[in-house]
């Protein structure tokens, strides 16, 4: 997209010397800003990127996108940099508009995958199985809010690309309010959507399951006519769904309610994946998955799910399946040379996906003690003790031998795990998570297994790291 054509969609022109020229990228960030670029001026909660409009100019930015209020204090340098600003009303709505822009004639189809849990692993798996089908751009990373979707959109005219190289486009959209989802969506009308589950998350922001159930739906609602929905027949309130609109296709996936694709004869292998059959509308094949956990088959499911609506043969979802892997901090195994294991999934948590991965290393075999690290759950509001004291009393049932609690509420998993029938001595309390690592390196030793999980703000990857450093990491560290 031109420059010219940036500013068009606001009223602006763009001066003639630049109007031809085509942003090298798209940012709303002054410190990783390039020579090239088109910056987007944020009013953020704790920034405003307004101050940084003069620095982005020096160092080579095309132009800038900023309130039409604004005024710039001459910058440093010989270049008329205020002839490149480009003013409007709302620099978020602006971003979000040129990001619709480039998927307004795009001939290519958006992928867009939401859930209380999954998404992003989701996400990684549809677009490795869509490869087989075309070209794929994804979002990187979770870039799933406000900002990440139409900076990752952005990217199809990035670095010399053009949207009309890429013939899917796969999108995560995440939420923490009701609205949120169905403003993304109009950001980016989805071909097809995906839903994975609906769990206790963010029920800080909403007064029930059913709140979330609803603001999940939104990806639902926009979907394009004729489009398609990709739902979890397992989850009830997910699979109802597939009732709310008769202009659209649906996909049906699960392992225990009938579905157009499912997963039969599974053998879990311990952290080395699972097993399974793959049974689709266009026939059946073994898969061998790469990562861990039931969790894991259903995140498999949706993308084979989507790979097959898209005819992709089934052979080579079973391959890319197989050569799937956990992302960073989401599962990842970590094997140190001092003979113990890591499970890294500090990225996020929530009390069902808390239970789920003690379920799966709580199955492997051939290991001395199973450890968890369960740091506190944030953004549950006034359920918030009764959920993590119900998760420690579902862990004590599961054959843990120690315990570790991590901050705030994770008191409440500690208790919970004692109520039902723990030991004091295996289930420990810690403060900070610079406490719990101390704990974990003292406790810890050769054959052990050990998942750290916990919600972003709780820091448990702190104990990740610490233990990284006290027992070097062996040649299987960081996953397979």
């Amino acid at each position: 997209m031109k420059l010219s054509e940036v500013a068009k969609q606001f009223g602006a022109t763009a001066p003639e010397s630049l109007g031809e020229r085509e942003p090298l990228g798209y940012s709303i960030d002054s410190r990783t800003i390039r020579a090239g670029d088109l910056y987007f001026a944020i009013r953020g909660e704790h920034h405003d990127g307004h101050q940084f409009v003069a620095e982005v100019l020096n160092k080579g930015a095309i132009g800038a996108v900023v309130s039409r209020d604004f005024q710039l204090a001459q910058p440093d340098g010989p270049r008329d940099d205020v002839a490149m600003l480009i003013r409007v009303d709302d620099t978020l709505a602006a971003l979000q508009q040129t990001a619709s822009a480039v998927l307004r004639h795009w001939r290519g189809q958006v992928v867009a995958v939401t859930g209380s849990m999954g998404k992003t692993t989701t996400k990684e798996m549809t677009a490795q199985a869509l490869m087989i089908a075309g070209r794929v751009i994804k979002s990187t990373g979770n870039l799933n809010n406000d900002y990440g979707l139409p900076l990752s959109i952005l990217k199809m005219e990035s670095d010399g690309a053009q949207a009309d190289d890429f013939d899917y486009a796969v999108f995560e959209m995440g939420m923490n309010h009701k609205g949120e989802i169905a403003r993304l969506a109009r950001v980016a009308p989805p071909d097809c959507g995906v839903v994975t589950v609906v769990a206790p998350v963010h029920l800080e922001f909403f007064d029930s399951l059913d709140g979330i159930a609803s603001a999940k739906a939104e990806l639902v609602t926009g979907i394009k006519p004729n489009g398609v929905a990709v739902l979890n027949a397992d989850d009830a309130r997910v699979a109802p769904m597939r009732r709310m609109r008769g202009d659209i296709a649906y996909r049906m996936f699960g392992i225990e309610s009938p579905a157009d694709v499912m997963a039969r004869n599974i053998e879990p292998d311990g952290l080395n994946g699972t097993r399974f059959l793959l049974v689709t509308p266009r026939g059946e094949t073994k898969v061998k998955l790469a990562v861990a956990g039931r969790h894991n088959i259903y995140n498999a499911l949706a993308a084979a799910t989507v790979a097959d609506y898209y005819d992709a043969p089934l052979a080579d979802i079973a391959e890319t399946l197989a050569e799937s892997a956990s992302p960073r901090m989401r599962g990842e195994v970590v094997r140190l040379a001092n003979g113990i294991t890591l499970v890294d999934d500090s990225y996020n948590s929530n009390p069902r996906a808390l239970v789920e991965m003690v379920k799966t290393i709580s199955a492997n075999r051939g290991v001395q003690r199973r450890i968890v690290v369960a740091g506190e759950m944030l953004e549950l509001g006034v359920t918030g003790a009764a959920l993590h004291r119900e998760a420690g009393g579902q862990i004590a049932g599961l054959g843990i031998d120690l315990l570790i609690g991590v901050r705030g509420l994770a008191a409440e998993i500690v208790e919970g795990a004692r109520a039902a029938g723990m030991q004091i001595d295996t289930t420990i309390f810690c403060a900070t998570p610079d406490e719990a690592a101390e704990v974990l390196q003292r406790e810890a030793r050769a054959g052990d297994l050990i998942l750290v999980k916990g919600s972003r703000g709780v820091r448990t990857e702190i104990v990740v790291e610490r233990m990284k450093q006290g027992g070097s990491q062996g040649s299987g560290a960081g996953g397979r």
